[in-house]
């Protein structure tokens, strides 16, 4: 949580900063320019990315399969275009990077294997799988079976 505060602090001062250097390179009405261009060329990168992540959700539940890549990318996605439209040269260089479909992919599977749950659907406490206090293990038989 320290760090999102930090975070929270600390990217306003790098994008001033930053704005005001690029300001004094090439001029004001050019950063301004860069800045809303970046931001057209971001929405459009994410129209096209998330249509594309979109049909693969589709194409994975068509086939039966869980499209678990697709719904962690999502939100990648999205984080990425809210950064993508906020004014600056550092939040739109984090944007670009979630649009990356192959760092984003990194992205998805370091969420799955490390954050999420394993693949014996266990969930992680602690760095270790056990079994939600909710769950009865037990057998059943249907009364159908005895006829």
């Amino acid at each position: 949580m320290k760090i999102v505060f930090l975070g929270f602090l600390i990217v306003p001062f790098v994008e001033i900063y930053l704005l005001i250097q690029m300001g004094a390179v090439i001029g004001a009405f050019p950063t301004i320019m860069l800045v809303v261009a970046t931001a057209v060329l971001g929405a459009w990168l994410l129209k096209k990315q998330g249509l594309a992540t979109w049909q693969r959700f589709q194409s994975s539940l068509a086939q039966g399969t869980i499209p678990a890549y697709e719904m962690i990318e999502g939100p990648i996605l999205l984080v990425g275009g809210a950064l993508l439209l906020t004014p600056g040269f550092f939040t739109d260089c984090l944007g670009f990077a979630c649009l990356i479909p192959s760092l984003r992919r990194r992205m998805a599977r370091y969420v799955i294997e490390r954050h999420l749950i394993d693949s014996s659907g266990l969930f992680h406490n602690q760095g270790f799988a056990q079994r939600p206090p909710d769950v009865i293990e037990g057998e059943y038989r249907s009364q159908n079976d005895d006829r």
